[in-house]
């Protein structure tokens, strides 16, 4: 036992070791390229650059059926190109440091949150890692569908799991470390944009953007006030306004799903980062470095309906809005494409570079409807409340001054909508002053986003009591990051402006950062985040060899076993153990979690109840066996404690045989298979 454990620890280490050497292979191959275009920038911004070509050529590799290690043949070239022509010099990656070092410093910290909370066992993790196993068990285009046997992931938006599952197969990490590496990476990345683009913004107090990712919300801390225990507090600080979810960034990657809404945070970080730019440097660049900045930015643009397509929704007109500011500033002497190639180029390369994924695209839509149960105004407030602190502070002298400004306010409260309310005064008065800067306006495309959650929302099929709740949910984390770096960047400035706030020493600073690095390390190690399924570990699975070592078995026996397979397996809804099989495997199973399946798909031709009944035949009536396992390409059949507790489990031995048995679970094979 003791040598298996030793191994167990040094795969971890080895798979942390080799997924960081494949990062920084690839964003080292990328960084020489992005000088002309970034100058000081281009390290930080080659983060995000080289995951997102890497994640476009894979993905073309798997739409072509080639293996996924052909990606790395572009940056290998690159690599060796800049190597040869010393692109690469001691003095120039020497004064990267501090880049590296908000990348690692975050990596560490997500990382460490992992280890004490590492499995996958609650939540969406089922989903996450059902997904991630799945691209690469068989990493095509589009992703086999884990849980409805049959079927693709083209009724979802998978590329993130599609990303890590590559960079996964490259550095060759198993699925079950990979889940635990991903949001290190997530975290690592979106800080060094954040930093990016603060020293892009800021003259001092560049860090101060960075808060967006390590502040709770107001509830937070009233629910330490209720006296709450500690996973009460993380959790209900994100169920406050009445029937939505309003997650923040510190609890989406403290809680540990490796979700669309999470991993799509770096991304949206880095849209902002490149529009920032642009706005600032574009009449300074030739005519070169704008076609490298149009490339980026659709190549982020086009991504997010992949990542998180209610990101698009949000950030496609923000990038639309962009490329009119940058066409208006830059109208004077030139043509109009010259001037407004931004706005015309984006929008349309960002369709292009993932055109296949719209055109396989299966999905139900929704239309939009009046929100007729607004937020109550005091959770609002304890969702939203420090941004909004911060902003009616800043802009305190004009409300002072322009007090009737106020009144814009009124008539949301009088059509019911008193939250809105809250939101319009400060975009009233940003809105009224007389020149607007990034985070201005940034702050303006924020405000009006949480102003609309109150006022309308995209109809799904989540039921009249949690209609709105996915519209809340996926709009509020853009909102947070739009509010976080807008705040804060125009906090800095103001703090800039005051002249009595000293300039600290480089020695000083660093003694800041280590202590602050040091409280944020012990946290948790000292405070109970592993939300009651600790086990210190990295590998998402360890906790079943003793928990369930019968399914931790044949997890491990049929991750062995190559080609394409299908598999029975027992279901009893969503968000419990069933499924665990196809979820822990990345293997189709007739159906996995059939609400989630619901949703994606919708239920024309009857396969909800269709499929349930059939698992239910295929354990409880052995002469239906054969034709149902047939009827879905199913060769194996799995039998384990959750199966005997559903179902009247009778086995037909003339049409199967067992092929596996450890610790009560077994797996049947169907005969001539």
């Amino acid at each position: 036992m003791t040598g298996g454990l030793q191994l167990n620890a040094e795969l971890q280490v080895f798979s942390v070791i080799s997924w960081l050497c494949i990062i920084t292979f690839l964003q080292l191959a990328v960084y020489p390229s992005l000088k002309k275009t970034f100058d000081r920038y281009a390290f930080p911004a080659s983060f995000t650059v080289s995951l997102l070509l890497f994640t476009l050529i894979s993905w073309y590799c798997g739409l072509a059926r080639l293996p996924i290690y052909l990606a790395l043949t572009p940056f290998a070239l690159l690599f060796v190109y800049h190597l040869y022509f010393r692109h690469f010099t001691a003095e120039d990656l020497k004064a990267q440091w501090r880049w590296e070092l908000v990348f690692l410093i975050f990596f560490c910290l997500m990382l460490e949150i992992r280890f004490v909370n590492p499995t996958i066992s609650y939540a969406e993790k089922f989903m996450d890692h059902a997904f991630l196993a799945s691209v690469m068990r068989q990493p095509v285009v589009p992703p086999l569908d884990p849980w409805f046997a049959g079927g693709f992931l083209n009724i979802y938006y998978y590329l993130g799991y599609w990303m890590f599952g590559a960079l996964a197969i490259v550095s060759n990490v198993p699925s079950n470390i990979a889940f635990n590496l991903a949001l290190p990476t997530v975290l690592g990345v979106a800080a060094v944009n954040l930093y990016a683009t603060g020293d892009l913004l800021l003259d001092r107090f560049r860090w101060l953007p960075l808060v967006t990712l390590l502040l709770p919300n107001p509830s937070f801390f009233y629910q330490i006030v209720q006296g709450k225990d500690v996973t009460s507090i993380i959790w209900d600080s994100t169920r406050t306004i009445t029937s939505t979810i309003n997650e923040y960034p510190l609890f989406s990657f403290i809680w540990g799903d490796v979700h669309p809404h999470v991993i799509g945070i770096f991304n949206q970080i880095f849209l902002l980062f490149i529009l920032a730019y642009a706005c600032k440097k574009w009449s300074g660049l030739r005519n070169t470095g704008r076609w490298v900045l149009c490339i980026l930015a659709a190549v982020s643009l086009g991504s997010m309906p992949l990542f998180n397509t209610w990101d698009v929704l949000i950030y496609a007109p923000i990038t639309v809005l962009f490329g009119i500011l940058i066409w208006w500033k830059n109208r004077s002497g030139v043509s109009f494409f010259e001037a407004a190639r931004f706005l015309i180029v984006v929008p349309l390369l960002s369709i292009v570079c993932y055109l296949p994924f719209y055109l396989q695209l299966k999905t139900n839509t929704g239309g939009v409807a009046l929100v007729e149960s607004p937020s109550d105004p005091a959770q609002f407030v304890l969702v939203h409340g420090f941004f909004i602190v911060i902003l009616l502070a800043l802009l305190s002298k004009d409300i002072l001054k322009k007090p009737y400004y106020l009144l814009a306010a009124v008539p949301f409260v009088i059509a019911g909508y008193p939250a809105a309310a809250i939101a319009v005064v400060p975009i009233i008065y940003l809105v009224a002053k007389k020149e607007h800067d990034i985070p201005g306006i940034l702050a303006i495309i924020g405000l009006l986003l949480i102003t609309f959650c109150e006022l309308i929302y995209l109809k799904d099929n989540m039921g009249d009591t949690y209609f709105r709740m996915n519209t809340v949910f996926k709009c509020y984390i853009s909102a947070w990051l739009l509010l976080g770096i807008s705040t804060f960047t125009m906090a800095g400035q103001s703090l800039s402006r005051w002249d009595r706030i000293p300039c600290i020493s480089r020695k000083k600073q660093a003694m800041a950062v280590v202590a602050v690095i040091a409280v944020l390390a012990a946290i948790p190690l000292l405070v109970p985040l592993d939300m009651n399924y600790g086990s210190r570990s990295l590998d998402g699975l360890e906790y079943l060899t003793t928990a369930h070592p019968g399914d931790a078995a044949a997890v491990a026996y049929l991750r062995s076993l190559p080609g394409d397979i299908r598999i029975v397996e027992g279901e009893d809804g969503d968000y419990t153990y069933y499924s665990r099989i196809s979820s822990f495997t990345g293997i189709p199973a007739v159906i996995g979690m059939p609400f989630h399946e619901y949703m994606w798909r919708g239920d024309d031709s009857g396969w909800y109840s269709g499929r349930i009944n059939d698992i239910r035949a295929m354990y409880e009536q052995p002469d239906q066996a054969r034709s149902l396992m047939q009827k879905y390409h199913a060769t194996l059949l799995i039998v384990g404690e959750p199966e005997r507790s559903r179902y009247n489990v009778t086995m037909s031995s003339a049409d199967l045989e067992r092929v596996f048995s450890q610790d009560g679970t077994e797996i049947y094979r169907l005969k001539g298979s």
